[in-house]
């Protein structure tokens, strides 16, 4: 066998190989696109999960949201209104937890922390969380980026 002859034989090799991959990524892809539009409505806001599961754990928690991750709280002082905001901290992009008795997301890797509305309370982050609308529509809890 030439060289110019294997070289051909190891390249067809390689895209055939890789082909599996590339059909399960943009299947992959296509599951979880249409996964968003479903939960999708007219006014642009998303289910992100049911409000028994925000009563029980006191937050609610999600990743698979189109707008990315999402915690939703209810407000301290107003039970009637939701807070929900991005989690990843705008300091050095750690997740930010919920903590209720102190009424603040607070960054487990360097101390930041957040008001309920997700603005800076103290540093070493500067910039507030991204925040969400977020409603209660029968039983879901719905959040709509700003």
């Amino acid at each position: 066998m030439e060289r110019r002859d294997f070289l051909i034989w190891v390249g067809v090799g390689l895209v055939a190989s890789s082909l599996p991959v590339a059909i399960a990524a943009s299947s992959e892809t296509l599951t979880n696109t249409e996964t968003a539009i479903s939960f999708d409505g007219d006014d642009g806001f998303q289910s992100v999960g049911p409000v028994a599961d925000l009563d029980n754990q006191g937050f609610l928690y999600t990743e698979n949201s189109t707008v990315g991750p999402v915690l939703v709280i209810r407000n301290p002082a107003e039970t009637n209104t939701l807070y929900a905001v991005n989690p990843t901290c705008t300091h050095r992009s750690c997740r930010v937890n919920w903590i209720p008795d102190k009424n603040k997301f607070v960054c487990p890797c360097h101390a930041s922390r957040f008001d309920p509305n997700g603005e800076v309370v103290n540093g070493p982050a500067s910039k507030p969380l991204t925040t969400y609308e977020a409603r209660i529509e029968g039983n879901s809890v719905l959040i709509k980026g700003r």
